[in-house]
Order: structure tokens, then C-alpha cells, then sequence
């Protein structure tokens, strides 16, 4: 009675890519890239977060990063080795992608330590840019920008050692999360703070520099997508602008393309729409259309 149905699913499974060889292949399952992501962050600020907030000592530490470097190998391992199949070591034989995987694991853990720092400098914009903040604690426990930030500093290095399906697991993550989307592609400088952060995307070949401050609804994205001869978009190039130090994008704010420049101390206002580059200290309001009245406005 379920063979029609088993077939149509079969077809479709197979249009995604399954066959009966590769059924068993291994992929990194999201949660336990999320689960790897709390323990990084746990790391990162340590304790705030995960176990290191009973202990943060200097055994305490180790015996933790021991424990992420296993399941950070684990989760390579499965994205570098996704047609190997469960049975890849039956024959007693190690799998020749894990000893890579525990390479890169510890290439990656050895990042953590610069990772912290413009961290830190993220943390310090936020307070100095915002004044409701009352404290640190405050911003690194509960700012959704900051944590769009964290992640996006966590999967953006990922990005950049070619394990883009782990980058983009936690960047999809953050932006269900905080509703900020932030490819881990992206290259962002120093002291770098969203504020309330709802809404805001940036794309994938965005730079942005240092001292940079961006509010909610913002857009950073491409003002149109090249095709090749068969209609097939192109993938690589550069679609996303460029934002130079010390600029401050206001709410739902668009600014739209691989060659346009927002220029260093720039500020531009909220709702406008850019599609060209602009000089430094350039500032672009989007000033309302005010009629004036001298006598009473009309009843409705």
C-alpha cells in the first residue's frame, strides 16, 4: 500500500542528492554544532557561560578545551568526510579524513585566544555606544547584537578554512535566534556594534571596517545577482559594499552593491537607499516631506 508513496519520496530524496551508497553518509547534525557553538562561546567568556561558570581556573579551562577539541574534530571530521559511511573503519583501519580533522580542531582552538580580543573590543563599543547599557555583564548576557557578533566571529573563521556548512549552521542559528543575519563570509573589523539589531542583514562579500555602528533594519546587500550564459548565478563574486571605519548606519537604512563605498566617518540616516559610493564624512538624510499649514487642518 506505501510502495507509490515510498517511490515518490525516493525520487525526491534522490533530487537532493541520496542513493541507496550513500544513505549512510555522514553530515554534521545542527544540534551538535549548536551544541558546539555554546561551548566555544563558554570559552570565550569565561564564567558567564556553560561550565566554566562553577570554575574558571586554569585546570578548569583545559580539561574543558580537551573536551571541545574532540567534539570540535568530530564535527570536521563529519563535514570534510560527508560520503564516508558509517562503516568506513570496520576493518580495524582509522579513517584517513580524522587525523586532518584533529588538525584543523587544533588549528582552530589556537584562534580562540584573538577571537576573545575583538570580542572584547565588540563588548566596550556596545557600552560606549549605547547608553542604557548599566554594565558589561549586561551587554555580554543579554544584547542580541552582541551574541550575532560572537557567533558570527566563531563561524566566520570556519568560513575561512573551507568548513562552510559548520560557518553556516551557526550563522542560521544566531539569525533564528536574534533575527540578525550575518553570513560568515562577511569581514568585519574591530569594535563593531549592532544596536537593538532586528532585521539587520549583511551579505556575504561585505567589509566592514573598524568603529563601525549599525542600528536595526539596516541592509548591507547585493544590488544584483550576475549570471553566467546558461542563466546559472555566479557564485564568488563580489556583490556586497564596503563600509569604512568609523561609520554609523541608522535604522532601515539600504545600501546595496559590490562596488559601492561607504567612506570612513560617514553617517547615513535612516531609511535611505544607496546605491553609489560615497566620500568620507559624507551624511545622507532621508528628510520627511512637511506641508505647512496657517489655518486648520480639515476634518475628516
Amino acid at each position: 500500500m506505501t510502495s507509490p508513496i515510498v517511490q515518490q519520496l525516493a525520487s525526491v530524496a534522490g533530487a537532493l542528492g541520496y542513493t541507496e551508497e550513500n544513505g549512510n553518509k555522514i553530515v554534521p547534525k545542527p544540534e551538535n554544532v549548536i551544541e558546539l557553538l555554546a561551548d566555544l562561546r563558554s570559552i570565550l567568556f569565561p564564567g558567564y557561560f556553560g561550565p566554566s561558570r562553577n570554575g574558571h581556573g586554569v585546570v578548569c579551562m583545559l580539561e574543558h578545551l580537551g573536551v571541545v577539541y574532540w567534539r570540535l574534530a568530530g564535527q570536521i571530521h563529519n563535514t570534510l568526510h560527508s560520503t564516508c559511511s558509517h562503516t568506513c573503519d570496520a576493518k580495524a583501519v582509522a579513517c584517513p579524513v580524522m587525523e586532518k580533522s584533529c588538525q584543523l580542531s587544533m588549528e582552530y582552538l589556537g584562534l580562540l585566544p584573538s577571537i576573545q580580543a575583538r570580542l572584547q573590543k565588540d563588548v566596550e563599543a556596545a557600552y560606549d555606544g549605547d547608553p542604557a547599557a548599566t554594565n558589561l555583564e549586561e551587554i555580554i548576557l543579554s544584547y542580541p547584537g552582541v551574541y550575532a557578533i560572537t557567533v558570527h566571529r566563531l563561524a566566520h573563521e570556519f568560513h575561512r578554512m573551507g568548513l562552510t556548512l559548520i560557518a553556516r549552521i551557526m550563522s542560521e542559528y544566531a539569525h533564528s535566534t536574534t533575527g540578525i543575519d550575518i553570513h560568515p563570509g562577511a569581514r568585519i573589523g574591530n569594535s563593531f556594534f549592532i544596536d537593538h539589531g532586528t532585521g539587520v542583514v549583511i551579505g556575504e562579500t561585505c567589509v566592514i571596517g573598524d568603529n563601525v555602528k549599525i542600528y536595526q533594519g539596516v541592509t548591507l546587500g547585493a544590488l544584483s545577482f550576475p549570471k553566467d550564459e546558461k542563466g546559472n548565478l555566479l557564485r564568488g563574486h563580489r556583490r556586497h559594499p564596503t563600509i569604512e571605519d568609523d561609520v554609523t548606519i541608522y535604522a532601515g537604512a539600504t545600501i546595496l552593491g559590490g562596488d559601492t563605498v561607504i567612506g570612513k566617518g560617514s553617517v547615513i540616516g535612516g531609511n535611505v537607499w544607496i546605491t553609489e559610493s560615497l566620500p568620507p564624512y559624507s551624511k545622507v538624510l532621508n528628510r520627511p516631506q512637511i506641508e505647512t499649514r496657517t489655518g486648520p487642518h480639515p476634518t475628516r
